[in-house]
């Protein structure tokens, strides 16, 4: 199962990340659990200091910017992508 996370305070680009995330993993039919992380104490325990941020079974994957379903879907396919710059 993977676990995936989305570091932000719940503004609308965190959201559209979160529903890119369940996208790209619904359409792979893998498991997994989503969680959004809202407190600024944990999302600083990540090394982020720009939401939103994506991770993926406790590694940042991108962050400062919403990627599309399909870049999470590889993203969660290969799981070799670094993280991604601002905006």
């Amino acid at each position: 199962m993977k676990k995936i996370e989305i570091l932000g305070t719940g503004c609308p680009k965190c959201k559209k990340l979160a529903e890119h995330a369940e996208a790209a993993a619904g359409s792979l039919g893998i498991e997994y659990e989503l969680d959004k992380i809202t407190d600024i104490n944990e999302i600083i325990k990540y090394g982020v200091m720009m939401t939103p941020a994506l991770v993926i079974d406790g590694e940042v994957k991108s962050v400062g910017k919403v990627i599309s379903v399909d870049e999470i879907r590889k993203i969660l396919e290969d799981g070799n992508t670094k993280p991604g710059g601002c905006c």
